[in-house]
């Protein structure tokens, strides 16, 4: 007796939504299938089993049993909406592509910037505090329309006032942030704390002294299921298809322009405009810019009434429209073929290859055996040779492939005969060099012999430096490293393990067809 009413759940002409569980082995054409998003290779819907569609409904049979906590209904429904149109991978950000282009910074990428990551449930929670907070831009949206279309057109002259006065003036920026807080935030908050007299007392002076006669308003979110959560779900739903075909609409629009799909085209474009920023940048300030913004204000304007709309909305001026679109890129693509002539032969590089082999330290009449084909020289002082590691490369010429986006220009290999040069551009060192024959640059291998350290030896090293350098000169190289050069002369050496000789080969850039006029 003493409760309050409970308001009853009726069918208000809305139809009601019916779940229908399926066979395993029931056909995909079966009426009562439902099929969700799926990311299956044969079929891209599967069927909701029967165990886990009852695990869904138990979990929120639960959640409806407690009416005291609406936000997990919310929470829960969101995420099984989110649940059934995403796909069931889990996309990592973190992990790498199979195929990773060097040298590109992906900017939306958590190695970039540390964000964090894709959550269904936190996507779900920030959804719903977003979809209650967005009201106020939707409501500044819907004005700027009803401004803009001439729906009252003493507003829209009040704009066009206002903007003459920024045009002619535009100090007056600094003061309009300023008097929309006045008008548009502060006077309303008074109003709403000091409400007019009824309107039955027209001869009432307005009450601007005494007590405030309501509460301070304050911005709430919109409560989550209700009236103004689903008017905000509705307008971020149009706002996302206005935004989808604005995108659309630009990249229709500029993109075959500026991404040298056609290169003649767009060189010309890229001309025109640098041509333009050059003279804007000379005579920028000569130009009456406040009467350019309000020329250009006023037309904007005016293109939103509904008799100009009307106007231009004929199939007669849509055709116009096209024609002289057409027209003007034809006179592009004629103008640059007409100045534009674009280099026709590829870019053509050298590349290299060293012929690595091998034969046992000890053998020193043995035959070196051929080993690999390889990038690096694998000199004795190279990283890879210090730290232990064997040489990585190809096993034969057939292997060795051009690097990605160039093509072979060259039949064959040719044999790189200026050995000492390519030796001596790289300071290796500790190397025998062949100048004639095969081109073998091989290893030396230094024989450790005891008397090597005795005084006499380094004094008779540092002799032979020391006379070097009054020959050579003392800024030709430092004395250690003329010490380091001398002692390799001194020292009794012979063959070592390895050797290398150097191949090369042209290639030239692979070109990509697929440019439109």
């Amino acid at each position: 007796m003493g409760s309050e009413p409970v308001e009853p759940f009726a069918n208000r002409d809305s139809p009601i939504p019916v779940v229908s569980v399926t066979a395993p082995d029931e056909p995909s054409g079966s009426v009562s299938g439902v099929r969700t998003p799926s990311s299956d290779k044969g079929s891209r819907h599967h069927r909701i089993s029967a165990s886990k569609l009852k695990h869904k409904l138990d979990s929120l049979g639960d959640i409806l049993n407690h009416p005291d906590s609406p936000g997990k209904m919310s929470e829960r429904m969101f995420t099984m909406l989110l649940s059934s149109v995403l796909p069931s991978e889990k996309l990592d950000d973190d992990d790498d592509d199979e195929h990773p282009a060097p040298h590109v910074v992906d900017r939306r990428s958590r190695k970039y910037v540390d964000r964090p990551n894709f959550s269904l449930p936190v996507m779900s929670s920030n959804f719903r505090r977003f979809n209650g907070r967005i009201g106020v831009a939707f409501v500044a949206q819907n004005r700027a329309i009803r401004l803009f279309t001439w729906r009252q057109p003493t507003q829209t002259m009040s704009f066009l006032f206002v903007y003459t006065f920024v045009c002619v003036n535009p100090t007056l920026m600094a003061v309009l942030p300023l008097a929309c807080c006045l008008f548009f935030i502060m006077v309303p908050a008074f109003l709403a704390r000091h409400p007019p007299p009824p309107a039955h007392l027209p001869t009432d002076l307005y009450p601007l002294d005494g007590p405030p006669l309501a509460a301070a308003q304050t911005i709430k979110p919109a409560p989550e299921l209700s009236k103004d959560f689903f008017r905000n779900m509705r307008d971020l739903q149009n706002a996302m298809e206005d935004f989808s075909r604005l995108h659309d609409s630009i990249i229709a629009q500029l993109t075959p322009l500026t991404n040298f799909s056609n290169e003649a085209l767009s060189s010309i474009l890229y001309i025109i405009l640098m041509c333009t920023s050059c003279l804007l940048f000379i005579f920028a300030h000569l130009i009456p810019w406040r009467f350019v913004f309000l020329i250009s204000g006023y037309a904007l304007t005016i293109l939103g009434h509904p008799t100009i709309q009307d106007m231009i909305s004929t199939p007669e001026n849509a055709t116009l429209f096209s024609e002289k679109e057409h027209e003007g890129r034809s006179l592009l693509l004629n103008l640059s073929k007409t100045d534009i002539e674009l280099e026709t032969t590829s870019e053509a590089r050298e590349v290299e290859i060293f012929e690595l082999q091998h034969r046992a330290l000890h053998d020193e009449h043995g035959e070196y055996e051929p080993y690999i084909f390889s990038t690096s020289t694998y000199s004795p002082l190279s990283p890879a040779r210090i730290a232990g590691d064997r040489p990585k490369g190809a096993a034969f010429f057939e292997d060795v492939q051009p690097p990605r986006g160039w093509r072979w220009s060259d039949k064959k290999w040719t044999l790189d005969l200026l050995s000492r040069e390519w030796v001596e551009e790289r300071m290796v060192t500790g190397v025998e060099v062949e100048i004639e024959g095969e081109r073998w640059v091989t290893d030396l291998h230094y024989e450790e012999l005891e008397d090597w350290d005795s005084p006499r030896s380094v004094k008779s090293a540092r002799d032979s430096v020391r006379s070097r350098k009054r020959r050579v000169g003392s800024g030709s190289d430092s004395e250690r490293e003329v010490l380091r050069r001398a002692w390799e002369k001194s020292r009794p050496a012979r063959k070592g393990e390895w050797r290398r000789r150097r191949w090369v080969r042209g290639v030239e850039r692979v070109p990509v067809s697929g440019g439109s006029d």
